[in-house]
């Protein structure tokens, strides 16, 4: 990808001594075990844009990072990018000696391996020594133990912009932590690839869960710098705390900009098309449905074993892979539709639910308790079984959504 990034000369030159060279440069900071997955995750950077993610804009956040002790939230998406290669944030901050004190990772680990739900384990970095501090599973907010050596944090993650993807409720634990240890916090923004638009019920707080922590839609339409100047501007944080934010904003970027990841955001979101299906069809995971999981066409596909084969007829059978080593229906031929060749979305789909729902023999047992949290709320599941329509359930959410797009408007960065 082509980025112009740089004003000054000079420091054009420190970038392309640290991110120069082939895309193997960033196994320098994997395991053994897990060089090879990054490698194969990275895709070929899109060509032709104009683009600047946060991470690139070294000349704006360098100076704040220097003399301090600098603790990094961050996965396999924080990268600096530089014509077609890439380092990884923290590989390249180094390199700056900047005095890097300890990395914090999200769900699916620091290098995007695991499994969705499973538990990430704290660590050390084999190139770099640093310790990695999970913060999935017991431990989703940083202590005050692990910040009190810290004089701020760097929050750079690729997020998909779905209120169930939960790296945005990883930002708000870290933006409490940061306000309660009066520690500055700089996120790196990165564009939305589903910034596009805003769509889904809103999220009732009696169902708050970490697939859900805000009165929001399931599609926002806000990069991860928006969302947190959301969380400080709304109070959302505990006991109304404000966090100390500084966002390096991405330049040349609009919400109706397309916006191709050039490294999967986690294990079961291979390509664009996943990531533009997954917000809608995340409810499956709700139900006994898969959504691809355990084959390698996940969230762009969905079946069961108890769905009408007349009705539908495509055919998969999970099998145990990379983020998946218990996929639903394990072994067991599932039958369900191919959405792969489908026109990319605009708005949630429920047309794939509510006909998946009408066409099981299990419909007693077609939703589990899990639907609701991602759901939000308890209305969809009682308005599918009632028989509703996509276009009368839509309706239901209009004044929320009307609601919601008036407070987002307050916290846009970009048109």
């Amino acid at each position: 990808m082509k980025f112009i990034v740089f004003k000054n000369t000079v420091l054009l030159f420190v970038l392309i001594m640290i991110s120069c060279g082939n895309v193997r440069r960033t196994e320098g900071l994997a395991s053994k075990e897990n060089s090879n997955h990054l490698d194969e995750t990275l895709k070929q950077v899109q060509g032709d844009t104009n683009i600047v993610v946060g991470a690139n804009q070294i000349e704006k956040y360098l100076p704040i990072l220097k003399g301090k002790r600098v603790g990094v939230v961050a996965n396999q998406t924080s990268v600096i990018f530089n014509d077609g290669t890439c380092t990884h944030l923290v590989d390249s901050l180094l390199s700056l000696k900047v005095n890097m004190v300890r990395v914090f990772a999200p769900e699916h680990g620091f290098r995007g391996t695991a499994d969705a739900g499973e538990k990430v384990k704290d660590g050390i970095d084999t190139k770099t020594q640093l310790p990695i501090i999970s913060l999935y599973g017991n431990n989703k907010k940083p202590s005050n133990g692990q910040l009190q050596d810290l004089d701020i944090i760097v929050f750079d993650i690729q997020d998909v912009g779905a209120r169930f993807y939960t790296y945005i409720s990883t930002l708000h634990y870290v933006m409490e932590a940061c306000a309660e240890n009066n520690i500055p916090l700089l996120v790196l923004d990165r564009p939305n690839p589903n910034g596009h638009y805003v769509d889904g019920s809103v999220l009732e707080l009696e169902h708050k869960s970490f697939v859900g922590m805000h009165p929001v839609p399931v599609v926002h339409g806000m990069t991860i710098g928006e969302y947190a100047q959301m969380l400080n501007g709304e109070k959302w944080l505990a006991n109304g705390v404000q966090c100390n934010l500084t966002v390096i904003p991405v330049e040349n970027y609009s919400h109706n900009s397309s916006y191709s990841l050039p490294i999967k955001p986690s294990p079961n979101l291979p390509n664009d098309k996943a990531i533009n299906l997954y917000p809608s069809l995340c409810f499956f995971e709700g139900t006994n449905v898969s959504a691809g999981r355990g084959t390698n066409k996940q969230f762009q596909i969905f079946g069961s074993p108890f769905l009408n084969p007349d009705q539908f007829n495509s055919e998969f059978t999970p099998k145990p892979n990379e983020g998946a080593k218990y996929p639903k229906h394990e072994g067991k031929v599932c039958y369900g539709k191919d959405l792969t060749q489908s026109k990319n979305l605009s708005a949630l789909n429920l047309e794939w639910l509510i006909e998946a729902y009408n066409n099981t023999d299990k419909k007693s047992e077609f939703f589990n308790n899990f639907f609701v949290k991602l759901a939000g709320t308890e209305k969809l599941q009682q308005q599918i079984e009632q028989g509703l329509t996509e276009e009368r359930i839509k309706a239901t959410w209009t004044e929320g959504l009307s609601q919601f797009k008036k407070t987002r408007q307050k916290y846009l960065l970009y048109p």
